[in-house]
Parts: structure tokens; C-alpha cells; sequence
């Protein structure tokens, strides 16, 4: 099942993925949040969530932007109207709330990037903006105004650290009820308002820029790999001005970058690792005893279940026995049927014990290094 109404995840994908938007209604039917405003408000006090309070309007413009984690003081003297309360990854700090990501699985996982909530009191907002992203837009409570513009005016508003659109005239507009999807693709100007007290839950499906792609590259290549071919001109011609920067140099520097982007065993690894820790906020930290093969063993035979770290992200790449698993910027070499159990929630949890006989070195690789832990059975 996918929360894309009576669309096919082809049809998504061929006519609307980062082409034109699309409002779903009952994405989610009945759909009833886990975790309500206080919840959210509880979580944007703690020192390890990354959250964000904006309060303003549009067109008054009178916005300000503070930064948590909060005092709750804080939080209880808000005003009845015009703010909104953002924290990201809400997944991983309450990882039962990753089932809803699930429903995205005709994405590759390395796209998704995390679940934002955003509370807002009757009036809020972040003012109207555009994202150099995909996302989806679920209405969890309340209702929310959405207006949508393809072509605008992107000068962005001075003196705010905000990214709002200086002027914003909307071309479609819909009131979303909860259960309702708005999907976007990147640079589509938006601008929600609530319209009652309610909360927003936003998929948001970034992807690395060029610039992010290529500093990770040299990273990599300076400190996990070699360095690489150096520049050569055994073409070179007699200069005509030796100051100059010539065609011919440009278009080897260009030829030199370009090597390190070829299909190639090294730059599929070195994908790997990036996409797997791109983005994340923490650290997978592991036990501080190291566990061992047999006591794995032991503690999956007397009912313990192995889940995912929510702060790793878990991905694979290869073949056969030549697959390499990759979580939070690590590699590991293991069969393809491993590493499809190890990423699929429900297989990880239902073969425990058998991967734990088979693999159990690889398994406590995983467990110690932060990236897997055994749940006790209650």
C-alpha cells in the first residue's frame, strides 16, 4: 500500500515525481498522529532535537526565528496565534514513527531524509517559501491553507534569517483535513497557514547538491583512498602567453575532475558511505561492553530482537557475496541476502536467529559499532 490515493507508484513517479505537484486527499485515511502537540513541544526542549520556533505573517513580514532546545517556560508563554514549532527527525528520536516512512518505500531509501512535525497555533506559518527539495505534506491535526505558485518572484525577504519570499501570489490553493497529502517538487513556491491549532508532518526527500557531492568526494580520496591521477599535458603546446589559463589546460582540469565520477568500483564505495551518513544529525554510538558471537547467539535465543539504530541509515550496493552493506558512513562485505534482512525491518526482527548463526562476527560488528542493538524481549 502507498499513500499515493488511486495512483500507481509508475504513474507517481512518470507524471508527477519533480515534475508538478499533487494534493491527495485520505493519503492516510482516519489517520490518528502518535504523538500529539505536547509530545512534540516535549521533545523540542531536549538538548539532542533540533528545533525551531517562527513566529510572523505574511505580508506584515514580521518574523523572528529562535533556535532550542527551549525552556519550557518558554514554550507555556507563547501567544494564541501566529507561531509555529518545528523539530526534525522526529523519527529517530521515536523511532515507532519510522512504520510511517515505510509507506514511502517505492523511493530509495537513501533519498528519504527525515520526518519534520511542525505545530503551529491558528495563524502560523513560516511564510511562503520554496525548497530546493521534494517533500510530502501530511496534515496530522488540524487544518492548514496551502497556496502553491510554480512561477514567482524568488527575491527573498532582507534582514530575516528565514528564507521568505519578498512577494507571493499564489496560483493554486487547497485546505488540507487530516489524512490529506500535499506532494511538491523542488522550486514550487508554498505557503501554509494554519487555521486552527494543528501539526503538519513533513517527509522531506533531499539530495546532495554538487558541491556537497564533490567536498565528500576530495574528503574521501585525500583520507580513504588514494589520491588519484595527477594533472599531465603531454599535448602541451608552446604558450602563447604564459599568464593565461588556456583551453586546453581548462579542458584537462575538467577531464581530471570528471575521472573521479566514472562507474567504477572505488567511486560506488565511496557513494556508499556518503549517502549512508549524509545528512544525519548523530552519531550511532554502540554498547559501552563490546557484545560477542555467543552472546548475540544467547540473547537472540531467548527472545531479544534485533532492530535498526534510527540514526543509521542502512543501504547496499552489489552482488551475490560481493554486496557491500553500508550504515552511517561504514562499509561491510556480506552476501545479498544478508543485507536485504538487515535492511528490512520486519526480516531483521524475524530471522534474528538465523542470521545470528550464520553471520554472527558480521552481526557483532553491526551491534558494537552503533548501528544495530538487540531489544529485550518484555
Amino acid at each position: 500500500m502507498t499513500p499515493l490515493g488511486a495512483l500507481t507508484a509508475d504513474e507517481f513517479l512518470r507524471d508527477h515525481w519533480q515534475k508538478k505537484p499533487l494534493l491527495i486527499r485520505q493519503a492516510f485515511p482516519g489517520f490518528t498522529p502518535e504523538l500529539d502537540a505536547d509530545d512534540i513541544a516535549g521533545l523540542a526542549c531536549d538538548e539532542l532535537a533540533e528545533a525551531r520556533l517562527v513566529s510572523g505573517s505574511f505580508p506584515e513580514h514580521d518574523w523572528s526565528l529562535e533556535h532550542g532546545p527551549f525552556e519550557e517556560n518558554r514554550l507555556r508563554a507563547l501567544p494564541d496565534s501566529n507561531w509555529t514549532l518545528l523539530v526534525q527527525d522526529v523519527e529517530k528520536h521515536y523511532p515507532p514513527l519510522r512504520s510511517l516512512l515505510r509507506a514511502f518505500g517505492f523511493l530509495p531509501r537513501w533519498r528519504i531524509d527525515d520526518l519534520m512535525v511542525s505545530v503551529a497555533a491558528p495563524g502560523g506559518s513560516v511564510g511562503p517559501h520554496s525548497d530546493r527539495y521534494d517533500v510530502f505534506l501530511v496534515q496530522a491535526a488540524g487544518q492548514r491553507r496551502w497556496q502553491i505558485a510554480e512561477r514567482f518572484d524568488a527575491t527573498l525577504l532582507q534582514k530575516t534569517e528565514l528564507n521568505v519570499l519578498k512577494s507571493f501570489e499564489p496560483e493554486q490553493e487547497w485546505t488540507l483535513n487530516p489524512g490529506d497529502m500535499l506532494y511538491l517538487p523542488p522550486d514550487v513556491a508554498h505557503h501554509g497557514v494554519a487555521l486552527d491549532a494543528g501539526m503538519t508532518w513533513s517527509i522531506g526527500m533531499r539530495a546532495p547538491s554538487t558541491a556537497d557531492l564533490l567536498q565528500a568526494c576530495g574528503e574521501w580520496l585525500a583520507t580513504e583512498h588514494d589520491e588519484g591521477p595527477r594533472y599531465t599535458d603531454p599535448d602541451l603546446a608552446p604558450a602563447a602567453n604564459s599568464a593565461e589559463l588556456d583551453p586546453g589546460s581548462l579542458k584537462r582540469f575538467a577531464g581530471l575532475a570528471a575521472a573521479a565520477s566514472r562507474a567504477e568500483s572505488g567511486f560506488s564505495e565511496f557513494l556508499g558511505l556518503f549517502l549512508s551518513r549524509y545528512r544525519l544529525a548523530h552519531e550511532p554510538v554502540g554498547p559501552d561492553i563490546p557484545l560477542s558471537r555467543k552472546a548475540l547467539a544467547r540473547a537472540v535465543m531467548q527472545g531479544s530482537t534485533l532492530r535498526q539504530n534510527p540514526w543509521t541509515r542502512l543501504i547496499w550496493s552489489g552482488a551475490g557475496d560481493n554486496t557491500r552493506l553500508y550504515a552511517a558512513g561504514s562499509s561491510y562485505l556480506c552476501s545479498i541476502e544478508f543485507a536485504r534482512a538487515v535492511c528490512d525491518v520486519d526480516a531483521l526482527a524475524r530471522e534474528g536467529q538465523e542470521l545470528a548463526a550464520a553471520n554472527g562476527d558480521l552481526l557483532c560488528s553491526l551491534v558494537n559499532d552503533g548501528h544495530l542493538y538487540l531489544e529485550a524481549d518484555e
